[in-house]
């Protein structure tokens, strides 16, 4: 690369490196994972950076590699033989409601790869349906159906959780129900 093309891409990986960061502890929701995805998303960048620079938007170019390389490396024999954590990340939080952010994060932690990039992609960098199925390599049926599932997985998550918390109970919200709460009791 020439000095002016290294400069132009050092510039903009300062600019968007927290940016960058955030997205990736929201699809791996591990500091450590998130800065190794981060780097090689960065380095496929520098690769790329003649194409990457460009692109029309730059940054959904650049957001799409670090969704592909979370895609990848979930896909690889490496994740399946190794697990660094099952804590949640410790981030900042700016919300009063502490607790119920602390039960979302623990709800998208659960959900599918796919499912959580498809959320991730749709609702934290805003893309519509055509840029995410773009992103994710994939259709907007499909698109629309994980971010559905995911959804409707959530809710059914937080709304157990919550039935729990409201009755005293630790059972799960769909026990109780069946144990003469229903309208098929008797």
């Amino acid at each position: 690369m020439t000095a002016q093309r290294d400069a132009d891409y050092s510039e903009y990986v300062k600019a968007r490196l927290p940016a960058l960061r955030r997205l990736a502890l929201l699809l791996c929701q591990d500091r450590h994972r998130a800065d190794d995805l981060v780097q090689q998303a960065v380095i496929k960048v520098y690769m790329h950076w003649a194409r990457a620079s460009a692109a029309d938007n730059i940054d959904a170019y650049v957001n799409a590699i670090l969704v592909r390389e979370f895609l990848h490396e979930r896909r690889s024999g490496w994740t399946r033989r190794v697990s660094v954590t099952d804590q949640l990340p410790e981030a900042p939080i700016l919300t009063s409601d502490r607790d119920g952010l602390l039960d979302l994060q623990a709800a998208v932690a659960t959900l599918p790869r796919g499912q959580r990039a498809a959320l991730v992609l749709r609702y934290y960098c805003d893309l519509n349906i055509d840029q995410t199925a773009a992103a994710l390599g994939c259709s907007t049926g499909t698109v629309k159906s994980q971010t559905a599932k995911a959804i409707a997985a959530l809710r059914s998550r937080l709304d157990g959780d919550a039935a729990v918390t409201a009755a005293g109970s630790h059972e799960p919200a769909q026990v109780r129900r069946r144990a003469g709460k229903g309208p098929h009791s008797a």
